[in-house]
């Protein structure tokens, strides 16, 4: 039951097996009695040795075993994915920050094995996860009016010391602005057209935090609000006239990056991913998989994936650049339509149009 009848379209498989392309093939080798995905990294076998099929069903049905390296059928990444979880919640539960011991003993893997499961999955360790969840509910907290030195005390932190030196890692704002409800601090709103109908620029004191297109003016502000709820919003149409021109004239001409200043506020993974993601020149695309290779993390495709979707100033931090593993652009918040044609642009300013 071959995945495909004839000698030219085989030979396609092959060279996308020899490049280690992702693909929605299998592959089984006749010497080793093992099937694989054609990205896996095992050392490539004899042409003459190779067998393509179309799922794990065919080649099992033609008496091949799942590759252990590639994890073909994906069960060693679900039962992985069950144990990250599992260590998500426990950490989540816990009053303090749980020790790799404690949640390696926990998982029944070694610490290097469980570390390494953890950072695949989430692309943090377990004490970079654990640090945000103990924020998030630092931040609750101080929202729902407490006490800062009980807010401190309840989400695990040992002095309100150590909070007050981390404010804007943790908060993006002083303690007592949190338990105001983020009163203390103003962002910045100017709306404007675009080509792509309404476009809507937040900025704080310290620079853009928010830019939103193509969206009704009520969609663009809700977007807005959703991601800070408790800011005090002010319109500053004149005051944000130059970030709005400079937004403007890269939908015109989108010939070099968006040269804005930035408040971007994310873990240290995300704010990792949207730094990598203005190292894209113009026009230029990648996977997700090589954005995470950029990265450092070439197994963190999923957490590069979330990074991109929470991307709070598109066209700034260009995740339109990001396509599909068979270069199909997929997902974008602003839509697909948008996404091609920002890249159609960005290619006819840089003279690199198909």
């Amino acid at each position: 039951m071959m995945h495909i009848q004839t000698h030219t379209d085989d030979e396609a498989l092959w060279q996308q097996v020899l490049r280690r392309e992702s693909g929605d093939f299998l592959y089984a080798v006749t010497t080793m009695g093992v099937y694989c995905r054609p990205g896996c990294p095992s050392p490539r076998p004899l042409r003459r040795n190779v067998r393509f099929y179309a799922t794990p069903a065919q080649a099992e049905e033609a008496g091949f075993r799942a590759c252990r390296r590639c994890d073909p059928k994906g069960e060693r990444a679900a039962l992985a994915r069950a144990v990250v979880e599992d260590a998500c919640a426990s950490i989540g539960r816990a009053a303090v920050i749980p020790s790799l011991e404690t949640l390696a003993a926990r998982s029944g893997y070694s610490r290097f094995h469980f570390l390494r499961m953890f950072r695949d999955h989430t692309g943090l360790t377990p004490r970079s996860y654990a640090e945000g969840v103990r924020a998030r509910r630092l931040h609750a907290a101080l929202a729902e009016g407490a006490r800062v030195v009980d807010a401190v005390a309840d989400a695990g932190y040992g002095s309100e010391s150590r909070v007050y030196e981390k404010t804007g890692a943790l908060l993006g704002m002083t303690p007592g602005a949190a338990r105001r409800g983020g009163q203390g601090e103003t962002i910045r709103t100017a709306f404007a057209d675009c080509p792509f109908g309404r476009l809507l620029v937040g900025a704080t004191d310290q620079g853009v935090c928010f830019i939103g297109f193509a969206e009704p003016d009520d969609a663009l502000m809700g977007d807005f609000r959703r991601r800070f709820p408790h800011a005090r919003v002010v319109a500053d149409d004149t005051g944000l006239a130059a970030s709005v021109r400079a937004v403007l004239d890269f939908l015109e001409e989108p010939a070099e990056a968006l040269d804005l200043p930035l408040d971007l506020r994310g873990t240290a993974f995300q704010l990792r991913v949207w730094q990598t993601l203005c190292r894209i020149p113009p026009g230029e695309t990648r996977t997700y998989a090589q954005l995470a290779e950029m990265v450092g993390n070439p197994r963190a495709i999923r957490a590069v994936a979330r990074s991109c979707a929470t991307n709070p100033v598109s066209l700034a931090v260009p995740c339109h650049r990001i396509v599909g593993s068979n270069g199909d652009l997929t997902g974008y918040r602003w839509g697909v339509p948008r996404k091609k044609a920002l890249l159609e642009r960005e290619r006819a300013a840089a003279g690199t149009a198909d």
